[in-house]
């Protein structure tokens, strides 16, 4: 399963009625199309899942869907996050996740009410201690949670416990970190997030997979291709035209959900773009915006 964890590793979107009720036929909806693009890993709850205006039975169903989907096959891999600020419901649903097939874990550090370094690598440890030897992913999101972790102290976690075998780099730019991960005795391999803004320069510094929203993964997918087959032009232009939309809307978290699900709608993946309150509703302009991008990149469904 190590190797399924490299490449485009999409988090999954999840869908509400237009009244905010959840629409697990959507997420299962979502998950297929999603999988139909090759990609052999995804990962679920993420901030593209707005994670945080799920309750506990609603993520509890939504990754119960995704792991009857991802358990009998050996071709791709399910990350469950574990995004819990208590390292006592953290570990308890680090080890659930694992009891039920997840392939890998993807934690994110508490970061609520500023918890002190000392604190939060305590719960880091706790919670690669518990699911041994599940392997882990780490996510480091200093923008959105204010973590302040270097390459020498991710290094050590990992001598302390091997699981630890992935860290998603979401500093802006990733490319340092990346490369500094790659170093040393026992390198750690990077998975860059922030929608793969910085991406061609991570993958020059070792970067082995990006982790973006889902609307749109088969573009992530062709850029991927050309780079793995030595195509460094052609993947490098297919950024270029990518990244205007990319840079305008990675100028906040809820901005990007919005214009995912508008374009997964435009898809015809989900029947509501709607996202929780409170969270970016598009403007006129933003909506013209998507009309640009379905459209150059060819991302309306055949009539």
């Amino acid at each position: 399963m190590l190797d399924l964890v490299r490449g485009v590793s999409p988090v999954l979107e999840v869908p509400f009625h237009d009244d905010g009720a959840l629409d697990p036929d959507g997420f299962a909806r979502v998950a297929a199309e999603v999988l139909a693009t090759g990609v052999t890993s995804v990962m679920f709850p993420g901030f593209a899942g707005e994670f945080h205006k799920l309750d506990d039975a609603e993520r509890e169903l939504l990754t119960t869907l995704l792991l009857d989907v991802t358990r009998p096959r050996d071709d791709v891999a399910a990350i469950v996050s574990i995004p819990d600020h208590a390292t006592y419901h953290a570990v308890a649903q680090a080890v659930r996740a694992a009891e039920r097939g997840a392939d890998a874990i993807n934690l994110l550090p508490p970061h609520f009410m500023s918890p002190s370094r000392e604190a939060v690598l305590a719960h880091v440890r706790a919670v690669l201690a518990a699911v041994a030897p599940l392997p882990v992913v780490l996510q480091y999101a200093p923008a959105q949670t204010g973590t302040a972790l270097d390459a020498g102290t991710l290094h050590r976690l990992a001598a302390e416990h091997p699981n630890l075998r992935w860290v998603k780099v979401e500093s802006a730019p990733p490319g340092r970190l990346v490369a500094a991960l790659a170093e040393g005795e026992r390198p750690l391999p990077a998975l860059v997030g922030y929608a793969g803004l910085h991406l061609p320069d991570a993958l020059r510094r070792g970067a082995v997979g990006v982790q973006p929203g889902c609307s749109f993964t088969d573009l992530y997918v062709e850029l991927w291709r050309r780079w793995e087959s030595g195509d460094e032009e052609g993947a490098l232009a297919l950024h270029t035209r990518m990244l205007p939309y990319l840079s305008y809307w990675m100028q906040g978290v809820e901005l990007i959900v919005a214009a995912e699900k508008e374009i997964s709608r435009r898809r015809g993946w989900i029947g509501s773009a709607h996202c929780r309150a409170p969270g970016h509703r598009l403007d006129v302009e933003e909506h013209r915006m998507i009309d640009r991008f379905v459209e150059e990149f060819g991302l309306a469904p055949a009539a």
